[in-house]
């Protein structure tokens, strides 16, 4: 059964070139409720942290840089069949294979920068909501 709430991040790329509001329109039109969200920084440490899974992959180090250069948003979100349904929103990691009108076809520069990012499973919305909201319950 897939759960009511998944997790999402609104990248450095897409801050800095001012698309939070257009994003967040995004979101809210298609249904999904914003029950927790921030604007916060990554250190490095914490990127590291954060995309450990990643950590033997050639792009990691690139990857924390990256997250770790600017503000980001993130957010927890709310609607039947969220992390599916976030996950069409938001298209596919490559935007050139996005589909028109998702958030990455409208707003990522490419594969690297690639403007949000939205958890797979319901498991992981979980884990990478505790890790920026920790302390709280918002998957229990």
């Amino acid at each position: 059964m897939s759960g009511n709430r998944t997790f999402t991040m609104i990248k450095p790329d897409a801050v800095e070139s001012g698309h939070i509001g257009n994003i967040l329109v995004m979101i809210c039109k298609v249904g999904f409720k914003i029950v927790a969200m921030k604007y916060t920084r990554l250190s490095k440490e914490k990127a590291g942290e954060f995309y450990a899974v990643h950590k033997e992959r050639p792009f990691y180090g690139e990857l924390v840089d990256f997250m770790s250069r600017g503000p980001i948003v993130v957010a927890i979100l709310e609607k039947s069949n969220a992390v599916e349904d976030f996950r069409t929103l938001i298209g596919a990691t490559n935007p050139a294979n996005a589909a028109p009108g998702t958030i990455r076809s409208l707003y990522a520069k490419n594969v690297g920068e690639n403007a949000v990012h939205g958890s797979d499973s319901d498991e992981n919305a979980a884990i990478e909501g505790s890790f920026h909201f920790a302390g709280t319950e918002m998957f229990s």
